[in-house]
């Protein structure tokens, strides 16, 4: 199992994390449902422990998602960082001339519409 795998999984593990923790949270008012008339019957308060630990849960997840979408970018790069290098010098490159040339092609027959066909 390669390093970039590995990161791919722990981010899916990340992103699933922090859909959770989202949708554990309690709106806190203000979106499109207060603007649609439906911010009345909305709890405001809740638990404040509670918020503040999805509060930091979500922020910590959100930065572990970029922290590790960055670290598997170096490693994808570390396996393949000479794969463009190759193409970029051109000593290898062949470049492979046909011994004959391909025979005309006729154009396909259109239909065109006649100033008649119109309304």
């Amino acid at each position: 199992m390669s390093t970039f795998s590995i990161f791919l999984i722990l981010i899916i593990v990340v992103c699933l994390l922090l859909v959770l923790v989202i949708m554990v949270q309690n709106p806190k008012g203000g979106g499109l449902s207060s603007s649609f008339g439906g911010g009345g019957n909305q709890v405001v308060g809740g638990v404040k422990k509670t918020g503040d630990f999805l509060d930091k849960s979500t922020w910590t997840l959100a930065g572990l998602l970029i922290v590790l979408i960055l670290a598997s970018n170096i490693a994808l790069k570390g396996n393949f960082g000479d794969a463009d290098s190759k193409l970029l010098q051109g000593d290898d490159i062949e470049t492979v001339v046909p011994e004959t040339l391909p025979e005309e092609v006729t154009p396909p027959v259109t239909n065109e519409a006649t100033p008649s066909d119109s309304l």
